[in-house]
This record gives C-alpha cells, structure tokens and sequence, in this order.
C-alpha cells in the first residue's frame, strides 16, 4: 500500500496526531454540556420540593451515594472527574466543570436560603458557604466512592454534613 498519494495525505491531516486530539476534546466538553444540562434539570426538581430543607439536602446527597455505590465501575460525577483528571489542563473542559459546579452551587445556596426562612437551618451562617460545604461534601462522595464499596463511609460524610447546617 501506497503512503504517497493524495488520499493517504488527506487521512492523515483529518484523522491524525493533533486533530485527533481536538475531535477528542471536542467530544468530551460536548459531553460535559450534555451533562450539565441534564444535572441543571434534576437540580430543578431538588429545588422544587417541598418541606424541610434539610431532609431535601439529606436525600440529594444520599441519592448521589446510591448512583455511586450502584455501579461497579463507580465512575461518579462527570463534572468531578473531569476536574479531578483533566483539572487546568485543558481550560475550556476546566471551564465546563467550574460552570456545572457552581449552577449546583447555587441551587444548593437557594435551597439553603429557603431553609434559613422557615427556621430550618441556622440564620447564623452564610448560606453561599453552606452550600460550598455542601458541595464540597458531594464531591468527596464521588470522589472517595470511586475506590470503595463501604456505604457507611458515604452515609458519614451525608450525616456529618447535615448535622452542620
């Protein structure tokens, strides 16, 4: 077979080294959008209940231990994966991540505002902090539910979290 022609020049400059790189990367923040959307729209529904805050922020996060602990790959949250492995290298997946991280940021910080209200959480501490904390508390979840399968190492970390509000 023949290296020197038109057709094997065009297949390399399409499918090869640097472009190859960029398609990949197109495809992984094209999943990370599709992701956020899609964690945008369940973000809507959390906020969407009613009653006490704190049992909405308890269910949320022991939700997300189930969906960790119910795959045998426990592969997690995208959005933490991808700032876990990818982090800065790549600014625009960077970018993505940080995106998705705070629109959770925010709709834990207007969850913890609605409970600050009707006296459900402590007036006392910021509710943007709290929901950092809160945040912070859902990506060890993923993060310590990769490497293993103890529930009640997950369960702590929900408990210790909603007992600090």
């Amino acid at each position: 077979m023949s290296t020197s022609g038109p057709r094997w020049q065009r297949s390399r400059h399409d499918h090869g080294g640097a472009n190859a790189f960029t398609s990949k990367s197109h495809l992984y923040q094209k999943a990370l959008r599709r992701y956020a959307e899609r964690s945008r729209v369940d973000q809507a529904a959390w906020l969407g209940r009613e009653g006490p805050v704190r049992p909405i922020i308890q269910a949320f996060l022991l939700d997300a231990v189930d969906t960790q602990l119910a795959r045998a790959d426990h592969r997690g949250c995208l959005a933490v994966n991808a700032a876990v492995e990818v982090g800065s290298a790549e600014p625009d997946v960077a970018s993505l991540a940080r995106a998705d991280f705070d629109d959770l940021v925010e709709t834990l910080r207007a969850l913890i505002e609605r409970g600050q209200r009707d006296g459900d959480i402590s007036r006392d501490r910021d509710a943007l902090a709290l929901a950092r904390l809160t945040h912070a508390a859902l990506a060890g979840i993923h993060v310590v539910g990769r490497i293993t399968d103890d529930r009640r190492r997950l369960t702590d970390i929900v408990d210790a979290l909603v007992e600090s509000l």
